[in-house]
């Protein structure tokens, strides 16, 4: 579920991040001592003229541009892969497994990445990795244009393409910290989210039509999506990171060190790190039985693709209420509500198990989902000095990245070996322990609204960090 913008969750809603401790009422989210007035964290000088609107944000305006028509392509892609897979295997469990190797490659990159990130010209890091994905996503097409495309093929394709993804995400949450100021952030953030609803939104019902038109189809839409990120990234004009040399002159294995100690010494970050992995394992193979499910009973693309058309307009519609729920709401209450909901809808559809019941309760059950994301997300990167932001992405990224690989395994080995049945009452039933485990951490209790977020902001040196 939460990520740092752009990383993978249940609804791939891209992006997200998370946040602080104790028992007091909202403060430091640290024991150590707020950042001074230089710190990057800290917002604006209230003296300052205010900041432009983000549509006359030509950078952010290019970001989003760029990184929109990706989130198109990637959300027809996501939606062909296991598709495609079973098209070329005839086996549900074999299509899982290529779907989740091609997972395995942004974990193992992700930690890299980050700090990657941190030490050169983001516009460069994101040019040209989005330029390498374009062309490994041109090979497909080629190959299955001559009718030679292999499922180790596509695997080999996931794997690098997701390595390429795992250097460009953490570039890119960076960037926007940068071209972005600390008030406007939760509206940026709630942008994505709505970005990513209008992809998934288009990616089921047109991925449906274009896999009927040729199983590779939907594919190719991935290597646009990456050629346009590396041209509009190109564009942007201002610096999208800040003077590197001091990372530079850090060892890089050092380097990683301070990244992982600032993350774990945030109270917020250590607790949903690995509870969110659970969660995001748990609704994300909810999500793949069904679908196989569907594949496997003869169910035509087109109504497949409404299943990620009603999860999809539930996003988009939780994105338009995000930025006003996470203005007036403590985003630690907020994040408690939409882990229920998300709960109890599972449970529903693990009770019902009917297709019609599947396009009713999506919707409902991702619906807070967006302001979740934007408002931990926001949170995050608010309290995070800017030359350390590569690294949060990276880190908390892994929440996403690590249930990669398992949720396809997960989904499909479930319905493989005990039926939809079981498979749906079993992960319905892990997503409530796992919710009911999140509801009582006291440091997601203590996030507020983002009046309070410069408070909790911490200086350049915890954790470690240069």
């Amino acid at each position: 579920m939460w990520t740092h913008e752009n990383a993978p969750s249940p609804t791939r809603t891209a992006d997200d991040a998370s946040d602080p401790a104790g028992t007091a009422p909202p403060g430091p989210a640290n024991p150590a001592t707020p950042a001074s007035p230089a710190s990057p964290a800290n917002p604006p000088s209230p003296l300052a003229p205010p900041a432009p609107p983000l549509l006359r944000n030509r950078s952010y305006m290019l970001l989003m541009s760029g990184l929109t028509t990706e989130s198109l392509g990637a959300g027809l892609a996501l939606f062909a892969v296991p598709l495609v897979a079973y098209s070329l295997t005839g086996s549900v469990l074999q299509a899982g497994a290529v779907a989740a190797v091609g997972q395995v490659g942004a974990l193992l990159a992700t930690l890299p990445a980050g700090v990657v990130a941190d030490r050169v010209d983001r516009r460069r890091l994101i040019v040209a990795a989005s330029a390498v994905g374009a062309s490994l996503w041109v090979t497909v097409g080629i190959a299955a244009a001559l009718g030679s495309l292999t499922a180790w093929h596509l695997a080999l394709v996931l794997f690098g393409a997701s390595v390429m993804g795992a250097f460009v995400d953490p570039a890119t949450s960076g960037a926007f910290r940068s071209v972005v100021p600390t008030p406007q952030l939760p509206t940026a953030l709630a942008a994505t989210q709505g970005r990513d609803a209008v992809a998934s939104l288009l990616a089921g019902p047109v991925g449906g039509l274009l896999f009927a038109v040729g199983h590779a189809v939907p594919l190719v839409a991935a290597a646009i999506g990456s050629a346009a990120t590396a041209l509009c990234t190109w564009a942007v004009r201002e610096p999208l990171n800040g003077d590197t040399a001091d990372a530079r002159a850090t060892r890089p294995v050092e380097a990683l060190r301070q990244g992982l100690r600032f993350v774990w010494s945030v109270p917020l970050f250590r607790t949903l790190l690995g509870l969110f992995v659970v969660i995001n394992v748990a609704f994300g193979g909810l999500l793949v039985g069904i679908n196989l499910e569907l594949v496997r009973t003869g169910v035509t693309p087109v109504l497949i693709g409404v299943i990620d058309l009603a999860v999809g307009a539930g996003v988009l519609a939780g994105a338009v209420l995000a930025p006003r729920l996470v203005a007036r709401v403590r985003a630690g209450a907020l994040t408690v509500a939409a882990l229920v909901t998300l709960a109890v809808g599972a449970t529903l559809m693990a009770v019902a198990q009917t297709y019609p019941a599947y396009v009713a309760v999506l919707p409902l059950a991702v619906l807070l989902v967006p302001a979740v994301n934007a408002g931990l997300a926001g949170y995050a990167a608010a309290i995070t000095p800017l030359e350390m932001q590569g690294r949060l992405a990276s880190i908390m990224g892994l929440t996403g990245l690590t249930a990669g690989p398992l949720i396809p395994l997960v989904g499909a080995g479930l319905l493989d070996r005990f039926g939809i049945g079981t498979a749906l009452v079993v992960l319905a039933g892990l997503l409530v322990v796992t919710v009911a485990a999140i509801a009582t951490a006291r440091p997601l209790r203590r996030v507020g609204t983002p009046d309070t977020w410069a408070d909790d902001a911490l200086p350049s040196g915890v954790g470690g960090a240069a």
